[in-house]
């Protein structure tokens, strides 16, 4: 299962999943069922590392996380993926522009995962980078025990 997680700048929101994703499914004992990535729908943090941030909400949690740099997502991409997760509408709205409307039925919010009909706020704004791991691990697991729901 090829995942891709999007968030605007790939710097916050989308590698924090990523990474957070990539944790659960280790822990599970599941890293051969997944390939998990992350991209932005912007190009304007193009070669940027992992937000500072960001990197200090993982590392508080415990989450390994490697060397990271953004990149905009290409068609190629999304082309190749299973499964396309966003983090907000704006994310989607881009989303879509980018892959000219193809599989609409792959790309998801992160919380519709997990039953919730909200967008992961953006700590980039926020400064709450707590909530946004709270909301992406929600989103993380839900992800996760819908894989094993289909087993």
């Amino acid at each position: 299962m090829k995942i891709i997680f999007v968030c605007h700048g790939n710097i916050c929101r989308s590698p924090m999943a990523e990474y957070i994703m990539k944790d659960l499914v280790r822990r599970a004992g599941r890293e051969d069922e997944f390939s998990i990535s992350s991209a932005a729908v912007s190009c304007e943090e193009e070669g940027n590392g992992l937000y500072p941030y960001a990197a200090q909400t993982l590392e508080r949690h415990g989450i390994p996380f490697g060397r990271h740099r953004a990149h905009r997502i290409t068609v190629e991409e999304y082309r190749d993926a299973d499964l396309v997760v966003v983090m907000d509408s704006s994310n989607a709205r881009l989303l879509d522009r980018i892959a000219g409307g193809e599989s609409p039925g792959k790309t998801h919010m992160m919380l519709e995962l997990a039953g919730l009909s909200r967008d992961v706020a953006d700590p980039w704004y926020t400064g709450n980078f707590e909530k946004a791991y709270s909301d992406i691990l929600t989103g993380c697991k839900a992800l996760l025990a819908k894989f094993s729901d289909v087993e």
